[in-house]
C-alpha cells in the first residue's frame, strides 16, 4: 500500500496540518497530526505576508525555518502513526502562501523543500501552484480535482466549501460529464481571526460566540460586499494581498464608529454571504453543501450560511468519511501521487488554465 503524507499551512497560519493516507485501492485517512507554528514565526508570516516585511533575508530566512517545522510535522506524524521512513511514497507540501497575485502573474509560497526531504529522508513535492499560473491560470484553487475523486457523487449535485483564512468552492454536478466549477469566493476566517485578536487577545471566535452578541452593521456590510471581486466572474483567486485588517480598517474610517462585536458579526455575515452568493452561481439542482476548514466548526457562521441558503442542506465533509481539518492537507497528498506518476493535478475551468498540467517540483530523498 502506497502511503503519502500531505502538509497544509493555510492563510490563517494557525498550523501546520499533516495526513498520512492511501490513495489505492481507494482514499483512506490512516493518521493526522497538527502541529504547532510558533507566535515568533507567526509575525514574520504576517509581516511577509501583509508586505510590512520585504528584505531578501527576511525571506530566506523565513524558508528555511518554515522548511525545519514542515519537516518536524512529517517526523512527528510518522512517530504518531508508528510509521518508518521506507513506508511513506513521498510528502505533498503545500508550503506558506506569502504573496498570491495571479493579476500579475505570480504566486510564492515557501518552505524549503530540500530541508524537509533532507530531514525526514522522503521524497517531497512542493510548489504546485506556479506551473498552473505559468499556464495562464490562478494556480488556484487546486482541491477541485481531489474533491472530485473523493468527493463525487452520482446521486447528488454537491458543493465543497472550504473556510479556511480564504474560502473556495467546488462544484461538484452528478452528471460527472458536466461542467466542474471551483474558485475562491473571498475572506474565510482572516477578517473574524484578525479583528477578535486585535479587540480580544484570542485567536479565533470560538463557536462564533462573539459574533452572536453583536448586530450586523447592513451600512458596513454593504461597504464592505462593494469590493469589485465580489462580483468578479471566475475563475478568480484571493489572499491577504486583498482581505486583511488594514482593508477592514480602511472601511470602518467611512462609517460612524461602530462596536466592536458588531464588526464581528458583520464579518461573519460577509463570510457567509459572499459563500452563499457564489453558491447560488452556480448550474447545480438543489446541491447539498459540505464544509470544511476550520469555518466548518463555527456553528454561529454555518448557521448564517444555512439562513442564505434556506433550501439546502448544510454539513460538513465528516459525512462524506474526511474531517474537515484534514481535506486540504489530503488534497495535496493526493498531488504529489498524481506529480509522480506524470498526471495533471489541476482543473483548467476552476483555475483558468490553458488545459491540464502536471504540478510541482520534486526533491527526491
Amino acid at each position: 500500500m502506497a502511503l503519502f503524507i500531505g502538509l497544509m499551512s493555510g492563510t490563517s497560519i494557525d498550523a501546520v496540518d499533516a495526513v498520512l493516507v492511501s490513495f489505492t485501492p481507494h482514499f483512506k485517512q490512516i493518521s493526522s497530526y497538527s502541529h504547532p507554528i510558533p507566535d515568533s514565526i507567526k509575525q514574520r508570516i504576517f509581516s511577509l505576508a501583509e508586505g510590512h516585511e520585504e528584505s531578501i533575508d527576511a525571506l530566506a530566512e523565513l524558508d528555511r525555518d518554515l522548511g525545519e517545522l514542515f519537516a518536524e510535522a512529517c517526523l512527528a506524524l510518522m512517530e504518531h502513526s508508528g510509521q518508518a521512513v521506507g513506508n511513506i511514497s513521498a510528502i505533498g507540501s503545500h508550503g506558506q502562501t506569502i504573496r498570491h497575485r495571479p493579476e500579475q502573474s505570480y504566486t510564492l509560497q515557501i518552505g524549503d523543500s530540500s530541508r524537509i526531504s533532507e530531514r525526514t529522508g522522503i521524497t517531497t513535492v512542493a510548489d504546485f501552484r506556479r506551473r498552473d499560473v505559468a499556464a495562464g491560470g490562478q494556480g488556484a484553487p487546486l482541491v477541485p480535482a481531489f474533491h472530485q475523486g473523493v468527493f463525487h457523487s452520482d446521486s447528488e449535485d454537491r458543493v465543497v466549501i472550504n473556510i479556511g483564512g480564504m474560502a473556495n468552492l467546488t462544484g461538484l454536478p452528478k452528471n460527472s460529464a458536466a461542467h466542474l466549477s471551483g474558485f475562491d469566493t473571498g475572506p474565510g476566517n482572516v477578517l473574524m481571526d484578525g479583528w477578535i485578536k486585535r479587540h480580544r487577545g484570542c485567536a479565533y471566535d470560538k463557536g462564533g460566540l462573539w459574533a452572536q452578541q453583536g448586530q450586523i452593521n447592513t451600512r458596513l456590510l454593504e461597504q464592505l460586499l462593494s469590493e469589485p471581486f465580489f462580483k468578479q466572474s471566475p475563475p478568480k483567486s484571493t489572499g491577504r494581498e486583498l482581505f486583511h485588517q488594514g482593508w477592514l480598517d480602511n472601511h470602518l474610517q467611512q462609517l460612524p464608529s461602530v462596536a466592536a462585536e458588531d464588526v464581528q458579526a458583520t464579518l461573519t455575515e460577509l463570510t457567509a454571504i459572499s459563500i452563499a452568493e457564489a453558491v447560488k452561481s452556480l448550474s447545480l439542482d438543489n446541491p447539498a453543501l459540505y464544509l470544511c476548514g476550520g469555518g466548518a466548526y463555527n456553528p454561529y457562521l454555518n448557521q448564517r450560511i444555512q439562513a442564505q441558503l434556506p433550501a439546502l442542506t448544510v454539513k460538513t465533509t465528516a459525512a462524506l468519511g474526511i474531517e474537515p481539518d484534514w481535506v486540504e492537507a489530503a488534497a495535496f497528498a493526493w498531488l504529489a501521487s498524481m506529480t509522480l506518476t506524470g498526471q495533471p493535478g489541476n482543473i483548467a475551468s476552476a483555475t483558468g488554465a490553458r488545459g491540464p498540467r502536471v504540478l510541482g517540483a520534486i526533491y527526491p530523498a
